[in-house]
């Protein structure tokens, strides 16, 4: 709030940037506690994990295939 000369509380004319409001929100969230640091949500953790494993393991199929066949 901004005070006039006269004693009057006036509201700012501006609004807050989305980088200030996401920097107070963040402020009053706190840290994060315990486990699940990095992802807080179990799908998303559950999708990620997966996927490494699929493309780790296509990779492995597909050298062994190549080495099988022995082509280069």
């Amino acid at each position: 709030m901004t005070h006039l000369a006269g004693g009057k509380v006036v509201a700012p004319l501006r609004r807050k940037s989305i980088e200030e409001r996401i920097a107070e929100r963040q402020a009053q969230r706190g840290a994060l506690e315990g486990k699940g640091k990095h992802f807080e949500h179990g799908p998303a953790k559950f999708i990620f994990v997966f996927l490494i494993v699929f493309v780790v393991l296509g990779h492995l199929l597909g050298l062994i295939l190549l080495m099988m066949l022995d082509i280069t």
